[in-house]
């Protein structure tokens, strides 16, 4: 048996193979694979703020890739137009601004700065 750290999309493992046969064409086969360091309870809080989200207002604006909220660019109330940059998610040492999808007015910021977002995540809401 080899024990294997891998990491996929962030996520990482450890993974326990056993090698099977022991002549030409065997292959190996992974015996478990259970999360080392698990990212669940960083993104638990997140659906509570995505449930109120909902309530907030009827405009959804949501992550589109995984990242950390860089800063957030308006405040509740503010009317924006579309286009308007309601927050800034780092990922990969890049600043993505999160637009605005349509005219509104900020309903709800749902991050801080500093949250770890996942991809299609709700940052915020208008109305």
């Amino acid at each position: 048996m080899k024990n294997y750290t891998i990491t996929v999309n962030g996520n990482v493992y450890d993974v326990t193979v056993e090698e099977k046969g022991v002549g030409v064409g065997a292959a190996p086969a992974a015996q478990s694979a259970v999360p080392a360091a698990p990212k669940a309870p960083a993104a638990a809080p997140a659906a509570p703020k995505a449930a109120s989200a909902a309530g907030a207002g009827s405009v959804q604006v949501k992550a589109g890739a995984a990242g950390k909220v860089f800063s957030i660019d308006s405040s509740v109330g503010q009317t924006v137009k579309a286009g308007d940059p309601i927050v800034t998610v780092e990922a990969m040492k890049m600043e993505i601004p999160v637009v605005a999808p349509e005219d509104g007015t900020v309903a709800s910021i749902d991050v801080a700065v500093g949250d770890a977002v996942e991809a299609g995540a709700v940052l915020a809401t208008l109305n």
